[in-house]
């Protein structure tokens, strides 16, 4: 009999709508395994709650709590942009984390997020092997932009792909009945830095020619200005009005953001200031048409109330399949969505080793973006579609989603000396 012992979970970057519901498939998970697994630890405000000896003893959460994390939107434990360097930067960094994991006699860690923090589980796992510390590091995919390799999806995409495939849909239509005299460019911004798959799912609510979204930007496609107006124009003549779904991540041929800020995140990435007034102000500059745009910004991962059936299943799924996997000895692997079918869709939880998901992005392939470089093919709807299917709608009181809100209960420290960041 393996000897008993803790786990620690981690929510890593920018949240999304059903991130909780792979918390709650880790936590449900372990719970079920009381033979092999101690405690389930949570870190507060994601990696730094490890850092800083920050620790959420989710055993002092009902199992109605733990329940409720599949309707609940956002990090219930706290997220974090934090990035930990190379070993060779700061290898004290990964060090602190053997030495919280040690104090707690943790030996299982779950860390629920995108491509950095498949970095990062992998390199916890090459430290404390060679530190000869026994831990098996499981990484849960997680990003809303669908970027990691290896796995058909990531959980969170078909949550936000339903969200902006419907709102540009519904923005369309309001358009379309005042454009006479009214509005005749609305121009939507939605996230992906480099690769252009939210941007794609707008492109679902265009099902009939003539229907919004008339035009698609991606960051995959160089910006071309002049044929960008000439479309818009050509749009505006034929429909009477033109809808534009744009990635915050759009480029020009020399590879330079519209909206760079001149800013850096915590990860190093450029911080990006909104591309959608930009594309706004150029049509009216070119063209003098009365325009409106709208950024979807935090609302495309927060919404919760219009979640994916299939991506919250997943979620769960893979939340699920990260405790199973430590259980069978895995280490330095993340369970990943393979699709076994599209019509009917059917999907499985299958493996990858970590070594080939970190620091890998995964981007729009042409063949799912037409031709003139404006729209998404037949191709990339098929790909899309299985994922926004079906409703998984929260409890609602008074009128409104109802969320729950966990005690987030702190374990007490054992370590005398606070890691300075």
């Amino acid at each position: 009999m393996a000897k008993k012992r803790n786990a620690f979970y981690a929510q890593s970057g920018g949240v999304t709508a059903v991130i909780n519901a792979s918390a709650c498939g880790v936590i449900e998970t372990a719970r079920k395994h009381k033979d092999r697994i101690g405690k389930l630890y949570a870190g507060r405000n994601g990696i730094l709650g490890a850092l800083e000896e920050d620790l959420i003893d989710t055993s002092k959460e009902s199992a109605a709590a733990i329940a409720a994390l599949r309707y609940t939107p956002s990090g219930a434990f706290g997220s974090a942009r934090y990035k930990l360097k190379s070993l060779e930067q700061n290898r004290a960094e990964y060090e602190r984390l053997i030495e919280v994991f040690k104090a707690h006699d943790i030996g299982y860690f779950f860390y629920n997020g995108g491509g950095d923090s498949a970095d990062t589980c992998l390199k916890v796992s090459q430290l404390s092997s060679a530190m000869g510390y026994p831990l098996q590091a499981i990484h849960v995919p997680k990003t809303v932009d669908n970027d990691l390799p290896i796995t058909d999806c990531c959980p969170g995409f078909g949550s936000v792909a339903k969200y902006v495939a419907t709102s540009i849909r519904e923005a369309g239509f309001d358009v379309e009945s005042m454009a006479k005299t009214s509005t005749k460019v609305f121009v939507l911004e939605v996230m992906g830095r480099h690769a252009g798959w939210i941007t794609a799912a707008c492109g679902l609510a265009s099902e009939a020619a003539g229907e919004a979204p008339h035009i698609l930007l991606f960051p995959e496609i160089p910006f071309d200005q002049d044929k960008f107006i000439a479309k818009v124009d050509a749009t505006v003549k034929r429909a009477g009005f033109c809808v534009i779904g744009v990635s915050e991540g759009l480029q020009t041929a020399d590879g330079k953001f519209l909206s760079d800020a001149g800013l850096r995140d915590a990860f190093g990435h450029a911080q990006l200031g909104g591309v959608a007034p930009v594309i706004a102000n150029l049509v009216k500059e070119k063209l003098k048409l009365k325009y409106h745009w709208a950024v979807a910004d935090y609302l495309q991962r927060a919404a919760r109330h219009i979640a994916s059936k299939t991506d919250v299943a997943q979620a769960y799924a893979v939340g699920k399949a990260a405790v199973e996997l430590a259980l069978k000895g895995h280490n330095a692997v993340m369970p990943a969505i393979v699709r076994k079918s599209n019509k009917p869709y059917k999907w499985s939880v299958g493996t990858a080793d970590l070594a080939k998901v970190a620091n890998v992005e995964k981007k729009m392939p042409r063949d799912f973006i037409t031709a003139d470089g404006f729209h998404i093919t037949a191709k990339c709807r098929t790909y899309l579609g299985p994922l926004i299917q079906g409703e998984d709608y929260p409890p609602f009181r008074n009128g409104l989603p109802r969320y729950v809100r966990l005690k987030n209960v702190a374990v007490p420290k054992k370590l005398g000396t606070p890691f300075k960041l």
